[in-house]
This record gives C-alpha cells, structure tokens and sequence, in this order.
C-alpha cells in the first residue's frame, strides 16, 4: 500500500514567506510557513490523496514525525524528557486538563530528533559549551558587570551551568541580562578573531527577542552551522534551538517541550532545570557520505531511522522494514512498491508505505529521504 501525503505549513511567527516556496518551486508565502507535518500526531496528521488523514490508517500508532522545518528567525531554546522523566510527568499532571497553561507534558514519550540541513546554511544552538571555553568567549565582552557576575558563577563550585542557568531565567538577573546583551552588541560589531562568527549570532537573536534572557543562555550553547546534507542528533536533555535555515526534521511522536528562553510562552524554571541535561560539550556533526547514493544518518534510539537517497537515472532498491516514508526534497522522484505500480513524489509531498511492504525502488533524479521505525520500534501502546 503507498499512499501519497500532504498538509498544509504550520504559519508560526518564526518561519519562513520563502524557504518552503523555493524548494516546491512556488511563490512566496504571504504569511510565514515553519512547519509541514508527515505523521499521525493527533496535534495535524497528514493529508492522504483522495480524502482523510494519516492517522486513520495508522491507528495513531506511527513512532515518529517526519518535518520539513522552515526557520527564518530563532526558535525558542527548549530541551525534551527522556522517556522516564516523560512517564513521570504525565503521571504528575494527570488531574491537569490538557489546555491547562500549567502542563508541561502533552504526553509520556520522549522527543529526540534529528535534523538535516536542506539549505546551504543551517544555523542552531546544540547543546552547552564547555565552561573554560565560554569564560573565554566572555573575555571577549570586556568587563561590565553584568558579564563579571555570569563569570563568576561560571567559576563557582558544583553544577555552575545548571546554577548559571536558573539565575538567569529566575527574573532577578534582569539588570545583568541586559548588561551581557549589551556587551554582546559591542562586541559583536567588533569582534574579528575566534568567536566573531558566535557573537554576531547572538547579537541577531538578541535583536529577534530584546531583553529575552534566553539571549544570554544562547551565549552559553554550542553554535553549530551545518551545510546542506549535514545532519546534528539531539538527545534527550539536551539544550537546543534553531536559528534560521531548511531542514528535513524527524523525532519520536511526542509533544514534550520544556523552554528555555526565547519565547513569550510560559517557562517552568524549576522543570527545565530537572530535565536538563547540563553535561557540556561539542554536538557531533552528522556528514555525508561522500560515495555512494544512500546516506544513513546513524542515532542511537529506536523510534526512527534517516536515510537520504541521491538519485541519478538508475533505479536505486531498497530493504525497508515497518511503516516508511519517502520525502522529496529535489528534483523528480517516483517510489514502486509490491505491486510494480511507480507512484511520483512531487517535491515537498510524502509517499507512506505500510508495513507490508519490505522492499522499495525509488528512481528518477532527485533527492529523497527515507523515514523508517529504527531497529526495534518501541510500541506506544
């Protein structure tokens, strides 16, 4: 069975009149498009050609949801449960209603995920930096008071980032916040050296979201930018957030979301700081192969798998295992399934193939990716 999916872009603040067009080869957008959903998620299932929606096939059971992610300004930085943490608090929240601006948790799963850059510049924040390495970065600010006070914590004993953090979103360390922001902007329109790249990053967000204390805790994350066809895993617990570019975005089927900064929307400081994962560090990056016409992007859970596909005119066969998605994103793409029938995947759209089948061809010239339950899906019931 191959369906083909569609839906419709998720307009939030942060994405794109233009990203999604140019890649369908459309016009502009007149209001931003962020994201485009290819799951059974209850929150926006997918479109099935000929009518109803993707979780009506699937029974609401697919362990993951594969995006097209549109960003034109930062995301808010957020972090995810692990599954324990997840069970925890769902089952805490139990008597809260689901609308209720108190719940922290939609459900009791985890959300890692992984993105791929379709742009040729993809820019986030993954992860924290480890501690000398960022009291340098601040060396660079000079030493208003605001940035001697967040260094000094930073030398301080014991869990510094967590500590670090808390202090800065408490709602006390405003007059600091705004004294490293400011410092931020200087430097940034100074700085030639090591950290220019970061700094101008930062000082970008800090023009998105003025005052945001967020802006600061940017500064203690890893800025990563990828290229096109690169790929960053996000594990759970760990401190993230987008900040402009395309990418093709796959996650387990969850909805657990703790912010961090960047956001008008409510932050549960004590929460975050329970989940957050404070172990500092370089994301690795996910590269390309740079033979060959399949790529697999390798992450260490079971709730989903990435491959890419570049196709050249020959038929490419693949071995597939569990509900399969191919997702378009270049060029001209046709999925054949069990029964010999091609079934063409216009860029930006989606064919689902149910678990009875075990083998695709993809064929044309283009490029696709290919979304699988990883090696032992865990079930959701």
């Amino acid at each position: 069975m191959l369906l083909s999916l569609t839906n419709v872009p998720r307009d939030y603040a942060w994405g794109s009149h233009t990203l999604l067009a140019e890649l369908e080869g459309r016009r502009p957008s007149a209001v931003p498009e962020a994201e485009v959903w290819f799951g059974d998620h209850p929150g926006d299932p997918a479109d099935v050609a000929g009518g109803g929606t993707l979780d009506a096939v699937t029974g609401g059971r697919l362990p993951y949801l594969l995006k097209l992610l549109a960003a034109a300004s930062p995301l808010s930085i957020q972090v995810h449960p692990t599954i324990a943490q997840a069970k925890d608090g769902w089952a805490r929240e139990s008597a809260l209603g689901m609308d209720d601006p108190t719940r922290n948790y939609r459900d009791d799963n985890h959300k890692p995920e992984l993105i791929v850059a379709l742009s040729d510049r993809f820019e986030s924040l993954s992860g924290l930096r480890p501690v000398d390495a960022t009291l340098e970065l601040l060396r660079a600010l000079g030493d208003g008071e605001g940035v001697a006070a967040l260094a000094a914590r930073l030398r301080g004993d014991g869990d510094v980032l967590r500590d670090a953090i808390g202090w800065l979103l408490s709602g006390h360390a405003q007059v600091e916040v705004d004294e490293v922001i400011s410092s931020v902007r200087s430097a940034a329109a100074a700085e030639t050296g090591e950290w220019a790249t970061t700094l101008r990053a930062v000082a970008t967000i800090a023009d998105t979201y003025p005052g945001d204390p967020g802006v600061v805790v940017a500064l203690l994350m890893n800025h990563v930018v990828l290229r096109r066809g690169e790929g960053v895993f996000l594990r759970a617990g760990l401190l993230h957030a987008y900040i402009s570019g395309l990418g093709v975005e796959i996650m387990a089927a969850s909805d657990n979301v703790l912010r961090g900064g960047l956001t008008p929307k409510r932050i549960d400081v004590p929460e975050l700081l329970s989940v957050l994962d404070t172990a500092p560090g370089e994301v690795p990056v996910l590269r390309p192969d740079t033979e060959g016409a399949l790529t697999e992007y390798s992450v260490p859970i079971e709730d989903f798998a990435l491959r890419r596909a570049e196709l050249t005119g020959e038929a490419l066969e693949l071995t597939v295992e569990g509900p399969t998605m191919v997702l378009a994103t270049a060029g001209e793409v046709s999925v054949t399934g069990a029964d010999g029938s091609a079934t063409r995947v216009p860029v930006g759209t989606v064919v689902f193939a149910g678990a009875e089948e075990t083998s695709l061809t993809l064929s044309g010239r283009g490029e696709a990716f290919i979304a699988t339950p990883g090696a032992a899906p865990r079930s959701r019931a």
